[in-house]
């Protein structure tokens, strides 16, 4: 299954970190410092690494990522 932006619930940011929810209830994580996405909010278990050729990662790359990573596990 192809997993697209509607399929994630972006929750805002605290504290500079970023969440997502997935309509299953799973929740994703990153903070603009972070090159990974994260399964907690203290981004200590990282779920998936961001691969972008921007200097820094981007929201959209944090996005693009969590659906990348959707579309593997199912």
């Amino acid at each position: 299954m192809k997993h697209s932006l509607g399929d994630l619930v972006y929750q805002g940011e605290r504290a500079g970190v970023h969440n997502w929810n997935t309509l299953a209830g799973t929740s994703f994580y990153w903070h603009p410092d972070w090159l990974h996405i994260a399964e907690d909010m203290t981004g200590m278990r990282p779920a998936v690494t961001i691969n972008t050729d921007n200097p820094k990662p981007t929201q959209q790359d944090a996005e693009q990522t969590i659906l990348k990573h959707l579309d593997e596990q199912s």
